[in-house]
């Protein structure tokens, strides 16, 4: 049998002193999707995280780099890799951390669910896929239980005010076909980290994407701190507000499907 080839599926790997973490999780990332190709966006990292991934680059023509002139938050650095791979021809595009939080073995899941078929979880096909820690099957390990109340609390929290279905609305392991980020209202989307993820998810699903949750095992990270902080939680208590406000108010209106591709 010969082996699928993801060679129209980038994957985006924001990163920020990550010096410790590269090296091995980009091989684990194009290991396990054949011909994809690893955009690495640096926020011109102070352990040199961007010069690993140049040097990487120059041994891999499958490895992109995206230098940014400084730390401009998380949600940005996706944004921008999304636009780069956009650009560059993506048909689908991953978002994950490059702190093994996200395993790369899950990939292939994530980017088959999207396309659908026996025994996925929406037969025709998905426009965006949740790496799930809440649903059955997913979880968390190494988590205090302060921060799984958080996690798991701002999930349900943005699930109920949002009226959204998947029940897990702040992971950053997500996979995209090319429509659905194209419908996105990015210049309202903000750019937080867990109110980065809420929004995506909420304007995609507006625009008429079908979203999926796969299962995950989320693994706190495995070197360096996190960089969650009460700053990043306290905005997307409010921005969730102010996006329900704006969706009763008519701002965000909702539509039943995706519009088709160009082409199509």
């Amino acid at each position: 049998m010969s082996e699928p080839s993801f060679a129209d599926t980038w994957v985006v790997l924001p990163t920020y002193n990550e010096a410790e973490n590269l090296p091995a999780i980009a091989p684990a990332i194009l290991a396990a999707l054949p011909g994809a190709i690893l955009l690495v966006v640096d926020d011109s990292s102070p352990d040199g995280t961007g010069r690993i991934a140049d040097g990487m680059a120059a041994e891999e023509p499958r490895i992109r780099v995206h230098h940014r002139p400084g730390k401009q938050g998380l949600g940005k650095a996706y944004a921008d890799g999304f636009g780069v791979a956009l650009r560059g021809g993506a048909q689908r595009i991953v978002q994950m951390d490059a702190d093994w939080s996200h395993d790369p073995a899950y990939l292939p899941a994530l980017v088959g669910a999207l396309a659908g078929g026996p025994g996925a979880p929406r037969p025709e096909g998905a426009d965006l896929v949740i790496g799930s820690r809440y649903t059955p099957g997913g979880g968390v390990r190494d988590w205090g239980l302060g921060r799984r109340i958080i996690s798991r609390g701002g999930s349900l929290y943005a699930k109920v005010i949002l009226g959204l279905g998947p029940n897990d609305l702040t992971g950053g392991f997500k996979a995209w076909r090319r429509p659905a980020l194209a419908a996105i209202d990015w210049p309202r989307v903000q750019a937080g980290g867990y109110v980065f993820q809420i929004a995506t998810t909420w304007f995609a699903t507006r625009a008429g994407a079908r979203a999926v949750e796969v299962p995950i095992v989320f693994a706190d990270r495995r070197v360096g701190q996190s960089k969650m902080s009460r700053r990043i939680i306290g905005e997307a208590l409010i921005v969730v507000l102010q996006l329900r406000w704006d969706a009763i108010r008519g701002r965000t209106p909702r539509r039943a499907a995706l519009p088709p591709e160009p082409g199509a």
